[in-house]
């Protein structure tokens, strides 16, 4: 049996294109192996799910792969759940190495099982740029919300381009996103970068408060309405602290005391490690788009420590009141390996 899942490894072994959402820094995007093998063990957790395989190498020796893939909300909207796969289960795992080849380690695409069926490592966005079926219509900001890829690209994309001043620059040479990501301690990105973090929001509205959440690090946002000003020395947290108004049907919020934070998926796309200024400020305009599909969000970010001009872009999130949002139990061990890997 060993010897005929060596012979399948080799002839699987092949380059192929593929993307993936993470750093091409730690996996090789254009390879893709396929390792069958012997489940050993399914750690079914967040921020990401590992699965561990007895395959067979090209020398014939037994070895194990760790093959990560995607958050627990994820896969449970993509089809999987915690008895998906047990250990014993024989399987075929398509996957994205390690640029490291001595690490035995890869990026899930696709998993086979036993009895044919297919389990995948599904994007991150349940919406894509050409999904216009079926759209649903808010009355108001409450509720759920998706984003689109596109836009995810585009934020990302444009934040490479932001010219950074002399001590953004000598804090991107000395990050290393596999270990100063604060990922790696359950934290959630903060703005602007919560507002592309590609899992759920959802928006609970009040008379004197409107709180926002991400689904990843069950990542919290709470706005003020009541008319208060900015603490003049106020706690710097990870989300800042941010006051809103009502211009017509536009909300404004704006949001300073934002706590240190290196953004770890921003190391992915040029100017990664970028840590949030004393002197960061945020401000966000969100409109109700005229169908009610979308919910518009414009965004100008100025942190004159770290950039040398200010950042500003333009979000899109399709109501989603089909989509019910999940809660994010991060697994420090997890969130460890995750990010050192």
């Amino acid at each position: 049996m060993k010897k005929k899942l060596a012979l399948v490894f080799l002839a699987f072994w092949i380059a192929l294109p593929a993307t993936g959402h993470h750093s091409s820094k730690i996996f090789d995007s254009e390879t893709v192996l396929a390792i069958p093998g012997t489940v050993t063990r399914f750690n079914w957790a967040n921020p990401h799910t590992y699965i561990y395989v007895e395959t067979v190498n090209e020398a014939g020796e037994t070895v194990e792969w760790e093959i990560e893939t995607d958050a627990v909300p994820i896969l449970a909207r993509s089809g999987w759940n915690r008895e998906s796969i047990q250990p014993g289960d024989q399987i075929l795992v398509r996957a994205m190495p390690d640029r490291n080849r001595q690490r035995n380690h890869a990026l899930l695409l696709t998993l086979e099982r036993g009895d044919g069926s297919i389990l995948s490592a599904r994007s991150y966005f349940l919406r894509q740029s050409n999904d216009t079926e079926s759209l649903a219509q808010a009355t108001d900001f409450s509720g759920t919300w998706e984003l689109q890829r596109d836009d995810y690209d585009t934020y990302y994309a444009d934040w490479g381009k932001v010219a950074i001043t002399e001590k953004g620059v000598a804090a991107i040479t000395e990050f290393d996103v596999r270990m100063d990501s604060p990922a790696a301690q359950c934290v959630a990105a903060p703005l602007p970068s919560i507002l592309v973090a590609p899992y759920l929001n959802e928006i609970e509205m009040h008379d004197d408060t409107i709180v926002i959440r991400n689904e990843r690090f069950n990542a919290e946002r709470v706005v003020y309405l009541d008319g208060r000003e900015h603490p003049t020395n106020g706690e710097r947290t990870n989300q800042g602290y941010a006051i809103g108004r009502w211009e017509g049907d536009t909300l404004v919020v704006d949001t300073r005391l934002f706590a240190d934070h290196r953004a770890p998926i921003s190391g992915q796309q040029g100017n990664g490690g970028v840590p949030s200024g004393a002197a960061k400020h945020v401000v966000e305009r969100y409109s109700l788009s005229e169908d009610g599909t979308r919910l518009l969000i414009d965004f100008i970010v100025e942190d004159p420590e770290y950039l040398a001009e200010p950042f500003r872009g333009h979000v899109e999130w399709y109501y989603a009141p089909h989509f019910e949002v999940m809660g994010f139990d991060c697994n420090l061990e997890n969130s460890s390996r995750y990010t050192l890997q």
